[in-house]
């Protein structure tokens, strides 16, 4: 009867045992990384390219840009499956033409970053696929040059005081706040380095313009804003759980 007994607990704290050891040590996504982030902008060009064919001069690629970036994020144990970090982007896309000596030059570039908010869907076992969004800031700046050659320093006073001079530039600038959201899908290839995949769309909410050393800037097409799609990546360093 004894060896009954005996054979009885054994079985007992097996069964209870076993799974205990096949749990994971975190219950829940833990860790957190720093990475570089490159991206690819797809915003409307209409707007500009509308003016640069009214000029003859080359429109800019609808099939947008390639920015690059860093990006954080860590885990916060007291709120299972979220996760708080920043990031920041840059960058442009140019067009230009040289016609008898003359060259005309428009860039249009784009830039931005804030804090990151992500919740982590436990459905997936070590993936991270988490939804969430960035609130941040960001400048949407169109550039314009025009000149014949090459400066000198008193050439550049010179020009500057003279009203004849042929060169021109302007800046054209927007500053917004954005809310952008997205979702990524994060493979750890171990502990300490994942690659990212994702997807969001920026939002820009801000309609005030300006020129050059801060001057208004009126008239500006109601369409022409720092609204854009996106694809990114990601290499991440760090420690790593999911």
């Amino acid at each position: 009867m004894n060896k009954f007994l005996i054979l009885a607990i054994v079985i007992n704290f097996t069964a209870v045992t076993f799974p205990q050891q096949q749990k994971k040590y975190f219950d829940a996504p833990f860790g957190g990384g720093i990475g570089y982030v490159p991206a690819w902008y797809i915003p409307n060009f209409d707007p500009v390219n509308v003016e640069l064919k009214s000029i003859g001069m080359p429109e800019l690629s609808t099939s947008g840009f390639y920015s690059s970036g860093g990006a954080g994020f860590i885990y916060f144990g007291f709120i299972k499956f979220l996760r708080v970090g920043g990031m920041g982007y840059g960058g442009s896309v140019t067009t230009s033409q040289t016609v008898d000596g003359v060259n005309r030059e428009v860039v249009y570039n784009l830039g931005g970053g804030g804090v990151t908010i992500e919740y982590t869907i436990p459905i997936i076992k070590d993936i991270a696929l988490s939804v969430g969004a960035t609130i941040g800031a960001g400048t949407l700046k169109i550039q314009m040059y025009k000149n014949s050659g090459s400066f000198t320093w008193t050439g550049s006073w010179e020009d500057f005081n003279s009203e004849t001079n042929s060169s021109f530039n302007r800046t054209l600038e927007n500053s917004y706040w954005i809310f952008t959201p997205s979702i990524n899908l994060d493979f750890p290839l171990n502990r300490f380095i994942l690659i990212r995949l994702g997807t969001g769309y920026q939002l820009a909410f801000n309609d005030s313009w300006t020129a050059d050393n801060e001057k208004e800037l009126k008239n500006v097409p109601s369409d022409l804003n720092a609204n854009a799609f996106f694809i990114q990546s990601g290499l991440f360093i760090g420690f790593f759980s999911f």
